[in-house]
């Protein structure tokens, strides 16, 4: 299991749901094509559920 998950915004969140807005937004990631990297927990996984056909995600060995 990686340390930490590198979650890329890969579509815009224009027309999304507010909730889903909101969970992007929690997650530090504000621009479309945009990193963030971020502790491998079961509370980023539940976020990344959440709104996994807006991200794209990476596992990061560090």
């Amino acid at each position: 299991m990686a340390d930490k998950l590198k979650i890329t915004l890969v579509k815009s969140t224009i027309g999304a749901i507010p909730k889903h807005k909101k969970t992007v937004r929690s997650m530090g990631l504000r621009k479309t094509n945009k990193s963030v990297v971020m502790p491998d927990n079961p509370a980023t996984r539940g976020m990344i559920k959440q709104v996994r056909h807006l991200v794209k995600v990476e596992e990061v060995q560090e």
